[in-house]
């Protein structure tokens, strides 16, 4: 369990009875670790003077990505009174932006042989996985 943001999450004076607060802790953590991951990849990408062209989506999805991303830790980190409706539809849109990014990346770190994007791409999958695990354990 991610150490500061479990200590937060315990020390809260009214916690959420909708999540667990081990798999919360870890996607709050997941998800402010991808929008620096995305927004680093974008960057990385723009230095690719020379394949810039082709780069052009995936630097698109590395911002969309990293705004999702940042909203969804925000989100999540506020545990007074949450609606699970919005929690839930953060989620989902956290984990399908997190899918794109991380199939483009993977495609560039594949075929492009750029690292950066391995990286991201790996980010990506972490944040996806843990919004999965998050959404598994809410209550109804």
């Amino acid at each position: 369990m991610p150490q500061n943001t479990a200590r937060m999450l315990e020390t809260h004076p009214n916690p959420a009875s909708v999540f667990d607060l081990g798999a919360l802790a870890e996607c709050i953590d997941a998800c402010f670790g991808c929008e620096n991951v995305c927004s680093s990849c974008a960057d990385a990408c723009l230095a690719e003077r020379e394949h810039l062209t082709h780069l052009v989506h995936c630097i698109r999805l590395n911002l969309d990505c990293a705004d999702v991303c940042g909203a969804t830790g925000r989100v999540l980190s506020r545990l007074t009174q949450p609606d699970r409706g919005v929690v839930r539809a953060q989620l989902q849109a956290c984990q399908a932006a997190c899918r794109a990014c991380g199939d483009e990346c993977e495609r560039h770190a594949r075929e492009m042989n750029m690292p950066h994007c391995g990286v991201c791409a790996e980010s990506c999958r972490r944040c996806e996985r843990a919004c999965e695990g998050l959404l598994g354990t809410m209550s109804a």
